[in-house]
């Protein structure tokens, strides 16, 4: 199988330099029956200019894996053991005052949830203002220049009076705009956007993604997309990584992955996607839940739900084995493609 661009090796996902580099990541949890784990040795690389999209259902991952990226999580309860590179530098070695330097200004993040991201009794001017000030250094007035320059960039109407404005007298699309805002309001070099488009309809996601894409181009910002709609990934994102239950299952070009699925999670997740050139009653669906953390599945996580499961899925976990340079899956279906690493 071969993948557009793949002539040039330069364009092997292994083989380009990276912004961010992510390597044998775990996060675990405390319970009550000690720690499970909600991040299983996941690695993957961020190219400058290049957007990184991570889907797959909710639990299986996404979102804490953003927040260790940019150290977040609450430690304990949670741990967080393995790696995290940028620009060559450990993220998970940086001191709390350190990683505040880093934060708003090299990395960013919009949340998921505008309404209870943003404070509620501050105004979205001076939410946007603190990040500005604290990078640059600026005085009070110049810096509340530039945050009506930067609502206006949002395409948020009336800039100078929103400013004075509260989270709850804005709409949830605008809402969505502040975040953006206040996360470009520094020019990051690297922005994570965890499900930037869920709460909103389809008219305003389709604005939203719009106006993502076209501060990208002028900002110059490499994303991370976290989104369990695939869809919206292949507005933004070049390469995508599916997870499932705390692991990486497949990892791809977006084109090799819409044309080539070779994970069963991957082919159920583009089967659920409406389709306007086939008539259909009712949407495919993947029967059964994403497991809990505190009883996984032996073998492959997948193999409750999988349609393709044989013995010895439900034993050993496959490894991640490329398909070709661009492509990699792990699934003991595709093991012929690499039986030595697959131990048979």
């Amino acid at each position: 199988m071969q993948l557009l661009g793949e002539t040039n090796s330069c364009e092997s996902m292994e083989n380009i330099p990276s912004l961010l580099s992510v390597q044998n990541l775990r996060i675990l949890f405390a319970g009550p029956k000690g720690f499970v784990s909600a991040v299983d040795n996941i690695s993957f690389d961020l190219v400058k200019g290049e957007n990184l999209a991570i889907v797959g259902e909710s639990g299986c991952g996404k979102t804490v894996t953003s927040l260790s990226i940019v150290r977040l999580l609450a430690c304990p309860p949670a741990k967080v053991d393995g790696k995290i590179f940028y620009k060559n530098e450990n993220l998970l070695k940086k001191t709390e005052a350190e990683m505040r330097k880093i934060r708003g200004k090299g990395i960013a993040m919009i949340f998921q949830e505008p309404m209870t991201s943003l404070n509620p009794v501050l105004t979205v001017g001076r939410q946007i203002m603190e990040g500005i000030r604290a990078h640059q250094r600026i005085g009070k007035k110049e810096g509340r220049e530039l945050t009506v320059e930067m609502l206006r960039k949002v395409d948020i109407p009336s800039p100078e009076r929103r400013i004075n404005e509260y989270p709850h007298q804005l709409s949830g699309g605008m809402q969505q705009r502040v975040m953006i805002a206040i996360a470009l309001s520094c020019n990051p070099e690297i922005l994570i956007a965890d499900e930037p488009t869920t709460a909103l309809d389809v008219t305003i996601q389709a604005q939203i993604l719009d106006l993502v894409r076209q501060l990208q181009d002028e900002l110059g910002t490499t994303m991370i997309l976290i989104t369990h709609n695939l869809g919206v990934v292949a507005e933004l994102c070049k390469k995508v990584i599916v997870m499932y239950a705390g692991q990486i299952v497949e990892k791809a070009f977006y084109h090799s992955l819409y044309s080539n699925p070779a994970h069963p999670y991957s082919i159920r997740l583009l089967d659920s996607i409406p389709k306007l050139d086939t008539d259909q009653d009712e949407l495919e669906t993947i029967e059964g839940i994403v497991p809990s953390l505190l009883s996984m599945p032996s073998g492959c996580r997948f193999h409750p739900r999988c349609l393709f499961r044989k013995d010895i899925c439900t034993q050993m976990l496959p490894e991640l084995i490329p398909l070709n340079d661009n492509h990699w899956v792990s699934c003991w279906k595709h093991c012929e493609y690499k039986p030595l690493r697959c131990g048979m």
